[in-house]
């Protein structure tokens, strides 16, 4: 469980995130839909221990994740995260790049990470491109490698920060059914999206953010035919 309690962050003298609270269930998709500098891209971050806090909590499982000495390289092999660019190592292949953190931080046989990786390439559907290079994929494709390469660590729980956002609009579909695939598993995820429709088919519940505060959440229904925040109606009217 991901339970964040009374998050506030600021960068200088602006507050990106006012008091956010929310609770993951294990197994639960949550994605997270809002306006450009709502915070909602610098809360995924803070969840994983990238960013710190300026107050309040967020607890993993039992772990605070800003307590002092917290084992933050042992908490991110629980909780994954993909972001907008996936950094790939232009100079190693794709099955490299997916076997390089479990040797490096697992520690594992080259054997084993091969293993692994291979497994999580197939399952994205990149079984037949182990030896290419990265800049020899697709946009799409390079993004379904940095999903591969953070479930090769074997994480509990997924983040997600816009992972279409930077794909050409044909790209688009091939990375949204890959986390479709993941949800359908049962993979308790946190996506931040710009795709409605995505949020509307796969989501438990949907929350909406508006200028650094969490101003609704509900399930697709409630928040896609119903929204009770003016700024949520307003939002989804604009986008559509």
């Amino acid at each position: 469980m991901i339970e964040i309690e009374n998050v506030r962050k600021s960068f200088s003298s602006l507050e990106v995130l006012k008091g956010i609270d929310l609770t993951v269930e294990k197994g639960e998709v949550v994605t997270i839909i809002g306006g450009s500098g709502s915070g909602k891209s610098t809360l995924l971050t803070c969840i994983n221990g990238l960013e710190p806090i300026d107050s309040g909590r967020i607890v993993i499982d039992g772990t605070d994740v800003h307590a002092n000495g917290t084992d933050l390289n042992r908490l991110r092999r629980k909780v994954g995260i993909v972001f907008q660019q996936w950094n790939a190592f232009p100079h190693l292949t794709v099955l490299e790049n997916v076997m390089l953190a479990p040797r490096k931080v697992l520690g594992l046989s080259k054997d084993k990470a091969e293993e692994i990786a291979v497994k999580q390439l197939t399952h994205v559907g990149l079984g037949e491109k182990l030896k290419v290079y990265p800049n020899r994929m697709s946009g799409g494709q390079q993004q379904r490698m940095a999903i591969a390469r953070a479930l090769a660590m074997s994480p509990e729980y997924m983040l997600f920060d816009e992972v279409t956002s930077a794909l050409d609009p044909m790209l688009v579909g091939e990375v949204l059914d890959t986390l479709k695939m993941l949800a359908e598993e049962g993979m308790t995820m946190i996506c931040v999206t710009h795709e409605m429709t995505f949020a509307r088919d796969v989501s438990d519940r949907v929350a909406f953010f508006h200028q650094g505060i969490m101003a609704e959440i509900g399930s697709p229904d409630q928040i896609f035919a119903s929204p009770q925040n003016p700024e949520t109606q307003k939002f989804l009217a604009s986008v559509r």
